[in-house]
Parts: C-alpha cells; sequence; structure tokens
C-alpha cells in the first residue's frame, strides 16, 4: 500500500499545487487590473494637468479680446457724446445769438417757445 499512499499523495500535492497556482495566477491579474486602473487615473491626472494651463492661456486670450473689443467701443461712444455735446453747445450759442438779434432789431415779443432746458443752457452754460 506504500505504492498506493506515494501516488495517490503525490495526486494530492500535485491537486494542491495546481489550486495554489491558480491562486496566485488569480491574484496577480487581479493585482494587474489594479496596476492598470491607476496608472490609467494617473495618465488621466496628469493630462488634464497638462491641459490646464493651456485652457487658462486660452482664456486669458479671450478675455482680453473681449476687453479690448469693449475698451474701443467706449473710445467711440466718448467720441460720439463728445461730438453730440459739442453740437448741443453750437445750438445753443446759435439760438442765443437770434435771440440777441431779435432783441437789438426790437422784435417783441421774445420767442415765448424756447425750451425750458434751453433757457437753462443759456444762463448757467451747462
Amino acid at each position: 500500500m506504500t505504492g498506493g499512499w506515494g501516488v495517490a499523495a503525490a495526486i494530492i500535492g500535485s491537486l494542491l499545487g495546481a489550486v495554489a497556482l491558480l491562486g496566485a495566477g488569480m491574484f496577480a491579474a487581479r493585482a494587474t487590473k489594479a496596476a492598470a486602473r491607476m496608472t490609467a487615473e494617473a495618465t488621466r491626472a496628469t493630462a488634464q494637468a497638462a491641459t490646464e494651463p493651456a485652457q487658462r492661456q486660452a482664456d486669458l486670450t479671450a478675455f482680453k479680446e473681449i476687453r479690448d473689443e469693449m475698451k474701443a467701443k467706449i473710445e467711440r461712444q466718448n467720441e460720439r457724446i463728445d461730438k453730440l455735446g459739442g453740437l448741443v453747445l453750437a445750438y445753443s450759442w446759435t439760438v442765443e445769438k437770434l435771440i440777441n438779434r431779435m432783441r437789438d432789431r426790437g422784435v417783441h415779443p421774445e420767442p415765448q417757445d424756447i425750451h425750458e432746458r434751453v433757457r437753462e443752457h443759456m444762463r448757467t452754460g451747462a
């Protein structure tokens, strides 16, 4: 029986070795999957960190373009306001000169339909 027990022991040993080998293979596969997952996550984080400065630069460039457009628009509006202010002043002076001519020539009564804001501007200059 010694020979039978030896064969049985060899078979049992082989089975245990196979189970151990299978367990080690499963452990290695699991560790490999975890390592691959961590590597992918690290790669994604690295890519995101690498693109962030480029995105910030793109945002800054877009902001500067918007700012420059707004600056130019405000400057154009200020020029237009200045021109309109000058035009109003010119009209006011013209109206005042016409009224003074009417007074000098004795045209009575003085025009009553002059708008109050025009009269105020003629009095104060503002």
